[in-house]
């Protein structure tokens, strides 16, 4: 193995998975650099979705490297993958993931209560993101009670309340409309760029895209040079229309 440069806070060398026979990546290499906003973009089913869960220990690719912080991620154990989600990586889904049991502070605690940080403190550090995102008077509210774009507010809560090294947001505005997907995105990334938090961001929205420090495109498993994406005011799911490798 040959270790990453010093300067990739991820760095990851010909990534090969297959999901039940069909190609998910195939021979992936690319590195994102500490602080980077980094875009993953592409057609939906182009392994955008299946590149993040390998940079970010959710799975474990069937030949290739991840590395972090010069770090291997591809040789750890189960165990060692999940402490390692849960103190340095954040995730945003297109879905939220909430668990509906809790509330809505509860639910932006959460990886902090899961390391052991006091009840008090956890709680403050929820509140704050909460109140950034405009949820603040949600804090005791549930899931259920809520409307998707909030739900979606408090996800992105999570995933800062942490303070991890990296968030992998996956077409986190997926689900919400242009007014809504403008709002979570400078906030997500006026955050990461305040903080020193590296973003890896997969998705099929050209506007979203140009947010990023840097794109990276995706085709059928594959980096590609260019990549025609659909802007947020087209048909949802519209194919690309034009790429070159």
């Amino acid at each position: 193995m040959v270790a990453p440069p010093d300067n990739d806070v991820l760095w990851a060398r010909s990534l090969q998975h297959s999901h039940n026979g069909s190609p998910g990546l195939g021979g992936v290499s690319l590195g994102v650099r500490d602080g980077e906003i980094l875009a993953v973009t592409g057609p939906r089913g182009s392994g955008k979705t299946t590149l993040l869960h390998c940079l970010s220990g959710q799975l474990v690719p069937q030949e290739g490297e991840v590395w972090f912080n010069s770090v291997p991620v591809h040789t750890m154990g189960p165990r060692m993958r999940e402490q390692l989600r849960r103190d340095r990586f954040g995730w945003i889904a297109a879905d939220p993931q909430l668990v509906p049991e809790l509330t809505t502070w509860e639910n932006a605690a959460l990886p902090l209560l899961l390391r052991g940080v006091s009840h008090r403190a956890a709680k403050k550090a929820a509140t704050e993101w909460l109140e950034r995102l405009d949820i603040g008077p949600l804090a005791k509210k549930r899931p259920h009670a809520l409307l998707q774009a909030q739900r979606q507010r408090i996800s992105v809560a999570r995933a800062l309340t942490a303070s991890p090294t990296v968030i992998f947001a996956d077409e986190p505005t997926a689900s919400l409309h242009v007014t809504e997907r403008a709002l979570l995105l400078r906030t997500l990334t006026t955050a990461a760029r305040s903080h020193g938090i590296t973003v890896v961001l997969a998705t099929h929205d050209a506007e979203i895209a140009k947010l990023a420090d840097r794109t990276v495109a995706l085709l059928d498993g594959r980096r590609v040079t260019t990549v025609a994406l659909p802007a947020a005011s087209d048909t949802e799911g519209r194919s690309a229309c034009s790429l070159s490798v």
